[in-house]
């Protein structure tokens, strides 16, 4: 299955980003990241929401937006 990134937000602090997908099925999905520094500034997955489809790109923006409070600030309106 082919994913492509379309969207890839970091927070202010560079240490949490979401990067959002559109797969082959044109379906959108997302996941989330983090950066530590004891991890040599590599991003670590968090939460893998990919298993859950959005039919448009809105719809996965609304969804990552609520369950995470601080990229709202963050998403194209």
């Amino acid at each position: 299955m082919n994913k492509n990134v379309i969207l890839s937000i970091e927070d202010d602090s560079g240490m949490h980003c979401v990067d959002f997908i559109e797969n082959d099925d044109g379906s959108f999905s997302y996941k989330a990241f983090r950066k530590d520094p004891e991890d040599e500034g590599k991003w670590t997955l968090t939460a893998d929401y990919s298993a859950t489809r959005f039919a448009t790109q809105p719809e996965a923006f609304e969804s990552a937006g609520r369950r995470m409070p601080w990229l709202a600030a963050f998403l194209p309106s």
